[in-house]
């Protein structure tokens, strides 16, 4: 446990050009509500909801279990795997790497743990959804952690939701291991409330040969700031980080994502796409780092947003640290507003204005959609994407 006072004296995370002192994040009271029916969970899906303090939904098959893999809520693994839990907890975010983290691994009382032995082959897609009960105007303090081992193979898709309408906060930290050889994608889809004001931190430790794709889809409705990092620590590891993003209104999302080339001949891609709506603000903050010894990595990086109003505000700053000369790099960022050819050719075969710049945005952000695991996950961010859109005359 971190002393208290030893949490305050930390810094908090650095988000450039996303100011969230005023949000209060480091000052989180855990809640203790609880669910007995799920709200998304259902038909046998391998996978897993939680609801506050509350499994939901919990199903894994016969063959998965008898292969050792183990699918909790965080609770139930404290209690039955104590060892195994205390062993990876932190081991990827460091405990007291900054103000929030810490915190977060001081509070935490909720979340979902996975353990894949070596070799295990998932068929289907692996869901896991935590939802936050914002029922009694406390806040989510939440650990997710997965382990994939050597040559296994998985898809997963976690889903984070609140249900309730009390003002609330939200501290998420999201830790994942791809030991030797393992072959992991693994996609998210954010939608806490505009009421609901969150810190959310996915870390991924990628080893020897292995990799983990992140498909990520921010459409939360409040103030968050997010970090996304890729520890490419192994040779011959990879990680693609695909991140689509839309704001509405007058909320902030700022992000931070970071590929950290540790292994030689590693390989970090970064591609993001944003858009935003109204007064709202959307900050891409995009870092590759190639440390000394890495030699045959190659860090990329490209982030693109798309202005629909002349209040909103939207940043996308590359950030390239190279220590190394034998390797490659580069990265490409650009601001600007709906391309006035494109909306002209669609109108100009009778569609509407309205649903030519959803056409467009569509397109935008279409190859992290297509990338999602199921063809009901790509559904959901169709229409994730519609319900924002409807804000943008507001």
């Amino acid at each position: 446990m971190v002393d208290n006072s030893v949490i305050q004296s930390l810094p908090l995370p650095t988000f450039a050009k996303v100011r969230y002192n005023s949000w209060q994040l480091d000052e989180m009271i855990p809640a203790t509500d609880k669910a007995t029916t799920p709200f998304f969970m259902k038909n046998e899906k391998n996978g897993i909801e939680v609801s506050g303090l509350s499994t939901t939904y919990q199903h894994l098959t016969e063959e998965m279990t008898a292969q050792g893999v183990i699918l909790m809520s965080m609770i139930q693994a404290k209690t039955e795997h104590p060892d195994l839990v205390e062993n990876m907890i932190a081991s990827v975010v460091d405990k007291a790497a900054d103000r929030l983290s810490a915190q977060n691994f001081a509070q935490f009382n909720t979340g979902i743990f996975v353990y894949i032995p070596e070799n295990v082959q998932f068929d289907e897609v692996l869901h896991l959804t935590l939802n936050h009960l914002a029922t009694s105007g406390k806040d989510l303090v939440a650990r997710v952690f997965v382990y994939i081992g050597s040559n296994a193979k998985v898809d997963i898709l976690q889903e984070m939701h609140t249900i309730g309408t009390q003002k609330t906060k939200a501290s998420v930290i999201i830790e994942v291991i791809a030991d030797s050889g393992a072959q992991v994608t693994y996609a998210n889809i954010d939608s806490f409330g505009e009421q609901t004001t969150a810190f959310i931190n996915r870390e991924a430790e990628v080893r020897n040969h292995a990799t983990v794709d992140w498909q990520n889809a921010e459409f939360n409705d409040g103030n968050v700031i997010i970090r996304l990092a890729s520890q490419l620590n192994g040779e011959g590891s990879t990680s693609h980080t695909n991140v689509i993003g839309l704001t509405t209104k007058k909320q902030t999302q700022g992000l931070v994502t970071t590929i950290l080339n540790r292994g030689r001949h590693s390989l970090g891609h970064i591609f993001q796409r944003g858009v935003i709506l109204n007064r709202s603000t959307l900050v891409f903050n995009g870092i590759g780092k190639i440390i000394k010894g890495a030699k045959g990595s190659d860090a990329q990086q490209e982030s693109r947003v798309l202005m629909l109003s002349r209040r909103a505000r939207g940043d996308a700053n590359p950030l390239l640290l190279i220590d190394e000369n034998d390797v490659t790099a580069g990265h490409a960022a650009s601001v600007g507003r709906v391309d006035e050819n494109q909306m002209y050719y669609l109108m100009s075969r009778g569609i509407s204005e309205q649903v030519a710049r959803k056409l467009v945005i569509r397109g935008f952000m279409g190859e992290v959609l297509a990338k999602m695991p199921t063809k009901a996950a790509q559904q959901q961010v169709v229409e994730e994407i519609e319900r924002k859109l409807k804000h943008e005359d507001d």
